[in-house]
């Protein structure tokens, strides 16, 4: 019998702790069966991991239903008021915070407008304290408060969390992180750690893990707001690149005579597909109207906005018939106005859609996000997990901020 060392072992142990969590953290209750079967590890490993995540009070065993005779099986489930985490959405118009606990149940959801001016990162840290110190109100007694994760419409240095450029917020070379930490560090002691990341990239790993194109290998995330970006999954991986800022997909230029985009060049995929551009398009001004209206309008056949849309679906799908050459995708998912659009836009996108390669474009889904509370709100909580996840029984050990209510 091979003996292995005391830091071998407890690396394996964390491993499998790891393992069997974040199963059951994106997929939900299972049986101590479907996790010998999940992991190829025996009855009795599985039977002591359950016991050490339960004794941490991270899962429990509750009775399944059962459609035949006897006993139902019990299910290990993740206890969602163990632990959670704080997440938060920076809009160029809005914050949104929510409370989500283990498994992503969401406890609590909160938002608040700004000024699109003005709205820099004194401010912004300003109200993230603020909305914590309002959300954590709603925590459960007991729960440990073990990560926070920030959504950023920009490019993010995944190592630094600092924004090297967020146009529609009118950030440049930013840094958040320090600041924001040292904000929460005087307002809470010894916060968790706070995580920040690009929005698309965290609607992409919400999307892929518990959404839209959950059990699809290979996805593309595409978010529209003011600005559009993009995140994109490579078999089961999120493609960061070389600092991070890979998917920048609303600066893909689709058109070099086009308008003049704010991060400086021309003809960004973003300025003929951005909210502001579909509202421009049917002939209307965005400081009036919304896009709500548009819509009702297009429902109504009022030619300026079938027109308007038709433009727009069009360039939609130019730039995701790109994508779909590039990346060959099993799905594309469309969040923020995207998502609103598409039943009124698709069959222009899917026109041009089919001018994709064959095979790149053979079985590739267009659907709509489907993570209620917002993807990237979402994502920023999965973000938030992260440390927990890695290593379950050391987190919770340590975690230094423990709420009751």
């Amino acid at each position: 019998m091979v003996t292995l060392p005391a830091d071998k072992h407890d690396q394996v142990r964390r491993n499998n702790l790891s393992r069997i969590l974040r199963h059951l953290h994106a997929n939900g209750p299972a049986s101590r069966s479907d996790l010998v079967g999940l992991t190829g590890l025996n009855r009795s490993t599985i039977g002591a991991i359950v016991a050490e995540l339960a004794d941490a009070g991270l899962v429990e065993e509750r009775a399944g239903t059962t459609n035949t005779v006897g006993r139902p099986s019990l299910l290990v489930t993740p206890v969602a008021t163990s632990a959670v985490v704080l997440s938060f959405e920076l809009r160029v118009e809005r914050l949104i915070g929510s409370l989500i606990g283990l498994g992503g149940e969401v406890l609590k959801r909160i938002e608040h407008p700004h000024m699109r001016a003005g709205f820099g990162v004194r401010i912004a840290v300003e109200q993230i304290v603020a909305m914590s110190i309002s959300l954590l109100e709603h925590v459960p007694d007991g729960s440990a408060w073990v990560g926070t994760g920030i959504s950023i419409p920009g490019s993010i240095e995944t190592e630094t969390g600092r924004i090297r450029l967020a146009p529609n917020l009118g950030w440049e070379n930013a840094s958040l992180g320090e600041p924001l930490m040292q904000a929460m560090s005087e307002q809470f002691g010894d916060p968790p750690l706070v995580t920040i990341r690009n929005d698309s990239d965290l609607g992409a790993m919400s999307e892929h893990l518990r959404g839209a194109a959950a059990g699809a290998a290979n996805m593309i995330y595409i978010s529209g707001e003011i600005g559009v970006g993009g995140g994109v999954v490579v078999d089961n991986r999120l493609l960061d690149g070389v600092g991070g800022f890979a998917g920048e997909v609303g600066h893909m230029v689709i058109d070099p005579d086009g308008p003049e985009c704010r991060c400086g060049s021309f003809g960004c995929w973003e300025m003929f597909i951005g909210l502001d551009s579909v509202i421009r398009a049917t002939g209307n001004d965005p400081e009036s109207v919304e896009l709500e209206e548009i819509l009702r309008h297009a429902q109504q056949q009022q030619a300026s906005a079938l027109s308007g849309l038709n433009s727009v679906g069009r360039s939609i799908g130019i730039g995701i018939a790109n994508l779909v050459n590039i990346f060959n995708p099993e799905a594309v998912v469309l969040g923020g106005h995207l998502r609103e659009l598409l039943p009124y836009v698709e069959h222009p996108v899917m026109e041009m859609i089919a001018r994709a390669l064959p095979a790149s474009r053979a079985g590739v889904r267009i659907v709509p996000a489907s993570i209620e509370i917002g993807s990237s709100l979402m994502g920023a909580a999965e973000a938030g997990f992260e440390e927990l996840l890695a290593d379950p029984i050391g987190v919770m050990s340590s975690s230094s901020v423990l709420i009751a209510s």
